[in-house]
């Protein structure tokens, strides 16, 4: 009889027992990876799009304006999409500025063993806070330093950013530097020192011969038209947001006469920010055209080929990109729709809706804020949020779904690899014994065959 081996046996016929099954599980397992992979795939490309429209919704609007002054060392500006066109005269008569004091070389006094010891600083505006100097010797040497008098203030209850304190060395000199957070005249510093005891610290901080004033607490004063006849502006900072839709930030002095703040209209950069829209929107398109793809000449298909869902998504996104809004639509912007879906920007069409109707372009894209959505944006921004909703968007419900079928997968895998470890052993044991009955039945064959001889 030939003989055997009962590993190889018990194998093969284990393996054939299982096979069926372990075929349809890897295939389950495949499709189910698969269809995890390509929902992530479309999370990404659908936030990538509406990330892109809330870009364009935090520049307050696509169309752009520029503001510039004549002298650019009076200032910057910027103008958002209600800027109205036009030259404003403006002269800067004194620039804000935040107040900063500083006192030289405060004695080191003994440090107060108990309390409170305290201080009070306070800024014009009425903001005040209380500075306890007692048990402030940090390194419990026995001396009150500069620099735990500085620690102090800034760890006082009740500063909350109002004011820093610093220590400044140089030459042999220290200075205890106090800088107000608040610019303009209702920044100014004020020291109360009369709850201090007498001594060598309150006459320094109270001496005018060791107060420097390094930075004084000034308004801005602004005005718009020549100085003195004008309209005058007097404010904490230089931020001046007195011109509608515009931002100026003031950096230097007038001459003798007002510089010249042009506003205009800036097609090239409207046509920036509806270009960024058309760029995010096609790569979305291109990202759904290989997630929808139809098997073709052998090659397998999209993971959504066969996907009503995903259609009707693509589906509807084509359609809002055709609304009208109080009777213009993207195309009366110059964004135009290839056959395969692809959007392109026709420069020339937009610059012509800007010069008529100005308002148009805003008016139709929107905005993708939430609670305030409208405009094609808005309504896009609406359709996404059903997908992409982290708690109960289309996605987050489908990858739920692949979990749960994955997982279901994993116990049938693990059951069906106990069934081939069962059958395995019990093969095992069955050609194992049938292995030592042949082994048993040649040894009596050649014993018979040796007697006959």
């Amino acid at each position: 009889m030939a003989s055997f081996d009962p590993t190889t046996m018990a194998t093969q016929l284990a393996t054939a027992y299982t096979q069926p099954t372990q075929t349809l599980l890897d295939t389950q397992s495949k499709t189910a990876s698969g269809t995890s992979t390509a929902l992530t795939k479309l999370q990404s490309a659908l936030s990538a799009f509406n990330s892109a429209m809330s870009t364009l919704t935090a520049k307050k609007g696509v169309v752009q304006n520029s503001a510039a002054f004549g002298n650019t060392a009076t200032g910057s500006a910027v103008a958002s999409a209600s800027a109205v066109p036009g030259n404003y005269p403006i002269f800067v008569e004194q620039l804000a500025s935040k107040n900063q004091v500083a006192y030289n070389d405060l004695p080191a006094v003994p440090a107060w063993p108990s309390g409170p010891v305290n201080m009070t600083l306070s800024l014009a505006n009425g903001s005040s806070f209380v500075v306890d100097l007692a048990n402030a010797d940090s390194d419990s040497n026995g001396t009150l330093s500069q620099a735990e008098i500085a620690r102090a203030i800034n760890q006082a209850t009740g500063n909350n950013g109002l004011m820093t304190a610093q220590v400044v060395s140089s030459g042999g000199q220290t200075q205890l530097t106090l800088s107000s957070s608040v610019s303009g005249a209702a920044g100014k510093i004020t020291l109360d020192t009369s709850a201090l005891p007498s001594g060598a610290l309150r006459t320094g901080l109270e001496d005018p011969a060791k107060q420097l004033e390094l930075a004084a607490a000034r308004d801005a004063i602004v005005w718009m038209g020549p100085q003195g006849t004008g309209m005058k502006i007097q404010q904490g900072s230089n931020e001046l947001t007195a011109i509608p839709g515009v931002t100026v930030t003031l950096k230097g002095l007038s001459g003798g006469t007002p510089d010249t703040l042009t506003i205009a209209r800036d097609d090239g950069g409207t046509a920036s920010n509806l270009k960024s829209f058309v760029d995010a929107y096609n790569s979305l398109e291109t990202a759904l055209d290989t997630l929808t793809a139809a098997s073709k000449d052998g090659s397998a298909g999209g993971a959504f080929a066969t996907d009503a869902g995903v259609r009707s998504l693509r589906s509807q996104l084509t359609t809002l990109l055709r609304q009208s809004v109080s009777g213009l639509s993207l195309r009366d912007l110059g964004v135009n729709a290839d056959r395969y879906g692809q959007l392109s920007l026709d420069s020339g069409k937009l610059s012509k809706t800007l010069s008529t109707q100005p308002g148009a372009v805003d008016q139709v894209m929107g905005s993708n804020a939430l609670g305030v959505s409208s405009g094609v944006m808005g309504s896009l921004s609406r359709v996404l949020d059903r997908w992409t909703n982290s708690a109960s968007g289309q996605i987050k419900q489908r990858q739920n779904t692949v979990q749960s079928q994955q997982k279901a997968i994993s116990d049938r895998q693990t059951r069906l690899d106990q069934q081939y470890t069962q059958s395995y052993n019990r093969y095992l044991k069955q050609f194992s014994a049938l292995q030592q009955l042949q082994s048993q039945m040649d040894g009596t064959t050649s014993m018979l065959s040796a007697l006959s001889t």
